[in-house]
């Protein structure tokens, strides 16, 4: 499993900004339809939280591509930090010990997989939801080890989706 670094951490915080900020409707439009403009915003949490379950996953293909994807991730902010302010390379962020999925854990992992790949590559999905998706996981990805407010959701995410596994295969350990 890869550790979140400080860049890390950093790029993962760039992208919730960045999309909090695209994604604001302004107030007045808050107050008049506030369910359309939360919805607006789904497919960045929804696969903001699989990008969190993504790197809890603790081998497979698709816990490879969340290791890489991490460590792509932690290289990019590093290198922001050391030039763009000063910072020091590969400081290691402040993480938590995870709860890992358990196998039914992991076979919801995969069956979300595929639901995101479908939603992603339909052809009538719009572009806007598409990027929304893969800049969601990208951020949970690197958010979902990390100590505080950011990594918050890893534990009980985890929970859920092992409680849903072990209830949709029967299987209770």
């Amino acid at each position: 499993m890869q550790i979140v670094t400080m860049g890390g951490v950093t790029v993962g915080l760039l992208l919730l900004v960045y999309t909090l900020i695209t994604w604001w409707p302004g107030a007045k439009a808050l107050r008049k339809d506030p369910v359309a403009a939360v919805a607006s915003l789904l497919p960045f949490l929804v696969a903001w939280a699989y990008g969190v379950l993504a790197i809890l996953t603790v081998g497979g293909l698709i816990g490879w591509v969340a290791d890489t994807t991490l460590w792509i991730s932690n290289w990019l902010g590093d290198v922001a930090l050391v030039w763009g302010v000063g910072g020091q390379a590969g400081r290691q962020g402040a993480t938590v010990s995870y709860l890992p999925l358990t196998q039914p854990g992991s076979g919801v992992v995969l069956i979300l997989t595929a639901v995101l790949l479908a939603v992603a590559k339909r052809k009538k999905t719009p572009a806007d939801v598409k990027s929304s998706l893969k800049a969601g996981a990208w951020c949970g990805i690197c958010l979902g080890t990390s100590a505080g407010v950011t990594g918050l959701a890893a534990v009980p995410l985890a929970q859920a989706v092992n409680w849903l596994g072990a209830n949709a295969y029967g299987i209770f350990a």
